[in-house]
């Protein structure tokens, strides 16, 4: 007996498949599939959501002093001239970061490797570069999805039958966050 389902794919589809889904699971929360598929992506976002309960709060926050650029009111780089040339003027700013512990940063990037970039795209620039930002799954997983689960003992997620697809019958599922 096999230990996955292959989903009539070839091993790299397979796992480009199964990425995608887990990653837009842990994204939007809830996704539309089919039963096999459902089992399939429930085993990931499971293991993915264990690592990240585990890790939660293997942190220590530091003070850290950095140096940002001085913007004026429009948002440009002020700059002054030294020596004849342009140069850019910094303040020191405080700044509290979080710096994981090496098991937590080992967690990270185990998810890292699993978890596919999400790019937002605002619905009033869509199809433009501009205003896009890149989603950090990673921090969603570990600020705002493991506290939830942080008592719990497993089963993260929930498969509920929608009944059969319209073309071929095949049986659709929502699997969402518990």
């Amino acid at each position: 007996m096999a230990k996955y389902r292959k989903l009539g794919k070839t091993s790299s589809q397979r796992k480009a498949l199964l990425r995608n889904q887990v990653t837009q699971l842990i994204y939007h929360g809830k996704i539309t599939t089919t039963e096999a598929r459902a089992k399939e992506i429930r085993k990931e976002a499971d293991h993915l959501i264990a690592l990240a309960v585990k890790e939660r709060d293997n942190y220590e926050t530091v003070e850290v002093n950095a140096k940002v650029p001085l913007k004026d009111k429009d948002g440009r780089r002020v700059k002054e001239v030294v020596d004849g040339k342009k140069v850019t003027q910094y303040e020191t700013v405080t700044k509290t970061i979080k710096k994981d512990s090496p098991s937590r940063l080992h967690a990270r990037r185990q998810i890292l490797k699993v978890l596919y970039p999400v790019i937002e795209v605002p619905e009033s620039a869509a199809g433009r570069k501009r205003n896009t930002k890149e989603v950090d799954l990673v921090a969603k997983l570990f600020d705002d999805i493991a506290p939830k689960y942080a008592s719990r003992n497993g089963g993260y997620t929930r498969i509920v039958k929608i009944g059969p697809r319209k073309g071929d019958a095949a049986m659709e599922v929502v699997i969402e966050l518990v």
